[in-house]
């Protein structure tokens, strides 16, 4: 069924080319600044950043905190997420020699586990930088997935994030690039056709999976 559906969303709408960075460091930045919040305001915050010359663990780490917060404001919640760009960055600075690249050669639940114990990184942030900058095949659940998944009966109501991801990472076999390419077209869909108010009659999925049962 889920390699059904990658093929069916991949002839639709790939390929994707997510995640949009110049760097494994863009990455993990990314990833923090777009915890709810919309992707063009974290575009708009790291541009801030570039040019202010505050894009490396370095620089963020000793960043003032308030003149931090005031450079991502496009990415909402932006006082809570300079303390955890800084606290990320100390943890690269200190740990890893200032590079995510360095955690390469960790084993990637070993990664995930460090991630993980950093304040404000949850399982989606930390497992897009395991995918997307280290390239570690873990894959990311998020409020698309679960939408689409529990609407088409592919989930359950009482599944949390992890149980979503076994039940994918259980069926697919681990592939980065593969992994990749699914979440961001499942991402996709969910922006432009699974949403609260669904255009079902239009959205690739049906071809796979139907009409939705929820």
């Amino acid at each position: 069924m889920l390699y059904g559906l990658y093929d069916v969303l991949e002839r639709a709408m790939g390929p994707t080319n997510w995640w949009p960075a110049d760097t494994p460091f863009e990455v993990c930045i990314g990833a923090i600044l777009t915890q709810n919040a919309p992707w063009t305001g974290v575009v708009r915050a790291i541009a801030c950043l570039k040019r202010e010359g505050l894009f490396d663990s370095a620089s963020i780490a000793g960043a003032d905190e308030r003149m931090l917060a005031v450079l991502i404001r496009p990415s909402i919640y932006y006082n809570q997420k300079a303390r955890r760009l800084k606290v990320f960055c100390r943890f690269l600075a200190e740990r890893f020699g200032g590079a995510i690249e360095n955690m390469s050669g960790l084993a990637p639940y070993d990664a995930r586990s460090l991630l993980l114990s950093l304040p404000g990184i949850g399982f989606e942030t930390a497992d897009s930088m395991v995918l997307y900058a280290l390239k570690m095949p873990i894959f990311v659940i998020d409020a698309y997935t679960k939408r689409i998944f529990l609407r088409h009966g592919l989930a359950q109501l009482s599944w949390g994030y992890e149980d979503m991801r076994h039940y994918v990472e259980d069926v697919l076999a681990p592939d980065t690039v593969g992994y990749g390419e699914f979440h961001a077209l499942l991402c996709l869909v969910g922006a432009q056709y699974c949403k609260r108010t669904p255009r079902c009659d239009a959205c690739p999925v049906r071809e796979v999976l139907g009409s939705p049962v929820l």
